[in-house]
């Protein structure tokens, strides 16, 4: 029987710098500091991608066609790579050791390398594999010469075909023109995207946020997902169709949903006018919608842990002075949130707890 060729995005998270630092440290707490961050790394991309194998310091791991979006892809990618660097100072700042383990942790790095392509997925002693010329390329781009082109330590390398297939619009994304030319394969086009400056930025952007104590109310759904799946029902438009509004149409930044973004979703009759204010992926976002009567109102959507599930709490408060209509206003869409909720919920695989969950059954034979 022929192996089914699948199509999809493939993406290896390498740590940089990861050689000298093992050389330069005491290898027995050089590998725990290494094996710490690269499991905090696969972490945050797990929910996202399926993780196929770890490769020393770096994580291979794939999407099938349909799985996610370009806004989810480079989402998670930025959350990953701001979370390893915030790892990075908090090692800096809460150990006094002086062994070069801890001293020169802070000058790791981490990049992304991303292709689409065609892959077969096999099964072997080791478990799933992955093969195909697709799968060399994108292993062979980790050899890049990004770093010396465009002077970048911590980036994401998109091929061309990466960028094509999902619709990312680079130049409205900011992303910068780099290529590699390999003997046996010729030349590939791609796009970086510098996640050293978006962190910086990220720093310096000012939060927007609907705390609980200038909330007017508040509705809260407890989710059986991890962050990561629960931020994707609750922003991706595909998604939200099914438990949120009946049509949407939105207008984005170079195919990827964040700060500016502005929809217009059809709610039964009711057309509501959003626009994103603050987007903090897989932590919370902030839009301003706009109601009937020029109501205008911010809501901040949070995404709490709880042990292995989600809880999302939306906290309401009114934007502007039209303090009569947002009182006649507010009942109703309270009310409405409640109920796509309670939509979004249903939609949830029935979770139970463990220490609810009733004995398997002892199988007895049937009599002779």
């Amino acid at each position: 029987m022929a192996s089914t060729v699948e199509r999809g995005s493939l993406l290896i998270a390498d740590i940089s710098g990861y050689t000298n630092y093992v050389v330069s440290g005491p290898l027995e707490y050089a590998e725990d500091v290494v094996a710490e961050i690269t499991r905090d790394v696969v972490e945050r991309l797990e929910p996202i991608l399926r993780i196929n194998k770890l490769e020393g310091d770096a994580a291979f791991g794939y999407a099938l066609d349909g799985e996610l979006d370009a806004s989810m892809l480079l989402d998670s990618i930025e959350e990953c790579y701001f979370g390893f660097r915030r790892r990075l100072r908090g090692i800096e700042h809460s150990t006094n050791c002086s062994c070069n383990a801890c001293a020169k942790a802070p000058e790791l790095n981490l990049k992304f390398v991303v292709h689409h392509g065609e892959f077969i997925r096999r099964t072997g002693a080791r478990g799933e594999e992955l093969t195909g010329h697709d799968v060399i390329l994108v292993h062979r781009l980790l050899k890049n010469s990004a770093s010396e082109a465009l002077g970048l330590m911590g980036y994401a390398l998109c091929t061309e075909a990466c960028v094509n297939a999902l619709g990312i619009d680079p130049v409205a994304l900011a992303m910068r023109s780099h290529s590699e030319r390999y003997g046996d394969v010729g030349e590939v086009p791609g796009w970086v995207v510098d996640l050293e400056k978006r962190w910086e930025s990220e720093h310096e952007r000012r939060r927007i946020f609907v705390a609980s104590e200038e909330a007017s109310f508040a509705v809260d759904v407890l989710l059986p997902l991890p962050a990561a799946s629960a931020w994707e029902y609750l922003t991706s438009p595909q998604k939200r169709l099914l438990w949120q509004v009946d049509e949407i149409e939105q207008v984005d930044a170079g195919g990827r949903r964040c700060t500016g973004t502005s929809s217009v979703c059809v709610d039964g009759r009711t057309k509501i006018y959003e626009e994103i204010l603050d987007w903090r992926p897989f932590e919370y976002f902030t839009e301003r919608i706009s109601l009937a009567r020029g109501v205008s109102v911010v809501l901040t959507t949070a995404l709490e842990p709880e042990n292995d599930a989600t809880r999302v709490v939306t906290r309401a408060r009114p934007d502007g002075s039209r303090r009569l209509a947002w009182l006649a206003a507010a009942p109703g869409l309270r009310r409405r949130l409640q109920a796509r909720y309670q939509r979004l919920a249903a939609l949830m695989p029935a979770q139970i707890p463990e220490h609810k969950r009733l004995p398997l059954a002892v199988a007895v034979p049937p009599p002779a």
